[in-house]
C-alpha cells in the first residue's frame, strides 16, 4: 500500500492537485492524508490585534481548519472511485514544513503531492511559497502539479540527471509504479558537453536500468550543457508529461531553483514535476509573536 500525504490551503490549486493524485493512483492501494497546518495562518488572523484574544483566535483557526479539512474529506471520498482509497485528516498548529516532516517520518510517507501554487496563485511566479518549501525542506518526494490541468495518464517521463547520484531503491520503485500504471515511455537525458561517462557515473547509470527494469527506458545526452535551456527544449520537443529529477546538493534541481529567487526560476513548469530524495537542509527559523 503507498502512503500520500496531500496539504491543502483548500484552495482551488490545492484541490486540483488532489484530483490529479487521485486519478493518477486510481488503480493502487492508497493511505492518503490530508493536512491542514494553520500556523501560519493563525499568526496572519486579522482578529490576532492582541494576547488577550489569543486563545479565542486559536480555537476560532483550529476549529476552521478541522470544520474545512471535514467537508474536504467528504467532498473527495463521494469522488473516488477506488475502493482501496483510504482518507485521514490531520489538522494541525504548526508550519507546513515541520508538520509534513512529522508526517513524513512518523506514517512512512511514499510521496507528497500537493499544487504548484496556493491562493495567492501569482502568475509571475512558477512555485508559490509553501510548495516551495517543502521542495527545499521536506524529506521526502514530492509531485508539485501546477494549476493547468495537467493531463492524465502519463505517457512521456523526462528523467534528466548527470548520473552523480546513486538513486535509492525506493525512489526509483515509485518512478516505476507510475511509468508501469501508466505504460509511459522514460527518456533519461544526460545533459553534459562531456560525452563519455566516469566509472562512477556508468555504475549509476547501471542503478538506473535495474531500477525501472521492465518500463520502457530511452537514453540521451544533451551536448550543449545548459542544463534549464536543455530540459525546457526538451520538454516542449518531445511531449513530455511529467518531469523527474533529482533534489540533492549540488543536483540539477538544485541548481534551477534554490539558486534563485522564485522571481527567477529558471525553469517555467506547465507540467508536474516529481522531485525525488529531498536533500537535508535546516529549517528556517519562524518567528512568533
Amino acid at each position: 500500500m503507498i502512503s500520500i500525504l496531500l496539504p491543502t490551503d483548500f484552495s482551488q490549486n490545492s484541490k486540483n492537485a488532489i484530483a490529479y493524485a487521485l486519478e493518477l493512483f486510481k488503480s493502487q492501494k492508497v493511505e492518503f492524508y490530508l493536512l491542514h497546518a494553520y500556523q501560519n495562518e493563525f499568526y496572519d488572523h486579522d482578529e490576532l490585534v492582541s494576547r488577550a484574544v489569543f486563545e479565542d483566535v486559536l480555537d476560532q483557526v483550529r476549529n476552521e481548519s478541522l470544520s474545512n479539512l471535514e467537508k474536504l474529506r467528504i467532498q473527495v471520498e463521494s469522488n473516488a472511485s477506488n475502493p482501496n482509497f483510504r482518507f485521514h485528516t490531520i489538522s494541525a498548529y504548526n508550519t507546513l514544513i515541520e508538520e509534513a516532516n512529522l508526517i513524513a517520518e512518523g506514517k512512512n510517507i511514499d510521496l507528497i503531492v500537493m499544487g504548484t501554487k496556493g491562493k495567492s496563485n501569482e502568475r509571475h511566479i512558477v512555485f508559490g511559497s509553501n510548495t516551495f518549501q517543502v521542495l527545499k525542506y521536506v524529506k521526502c518526494p514530492v509531485l508539485a502539479v501546477p494549476s493547468t490541468h495537467p493531463k492524465l495518464p502519463i505517457k512521456h517521463i523526462l528523467f534528466p540527471t548527470d548520473y552523480l547520484y546513486a538513486y535509492q531503491h525506493r525512489e526509483l520503485a515509485l518512478l516505476h509504479l507510475l511509468a508501469n500504471s501508466n505504460q509511459s515511455v522514460i527518456d533519461v537525458l544526460y545533459v553534459s558537453k562531456r560525452a563519455k561517462l566516469t566509472l562512477w557515473q556508468e555504475d549509476n547509470l547501471e542503478i538506473i536500468k535495474k531500477g525501472l527494469d521492465g518500463c520502457e527506458v530511452n537514453v540521451y545526452r544533451a551536448s550543449d550543457g545548459q542544463i534549464a535551456k536543455s530540459i525546457t527544449t526538451y520538454i516542449k520537443n518531445n511531449a513530455i508529461d511529467l518531469l523527474v529529477m533529482v533534489n540533492t546538493q549540488h543536483s540539477f534541481l538544485e541548481d534551477m531553483l534554490f539558486s534563485s529567487t522564485l522571481d527567477t526560476v529558471s525553469v517555467d513548469l506547465k507540467i508536474p514535476l516529481l522531485a525525488l530524495q529531498n536533500a537535508t537542509r535546516t529549517i528556517p527559523k519562524i518567528k512568533i509573536l
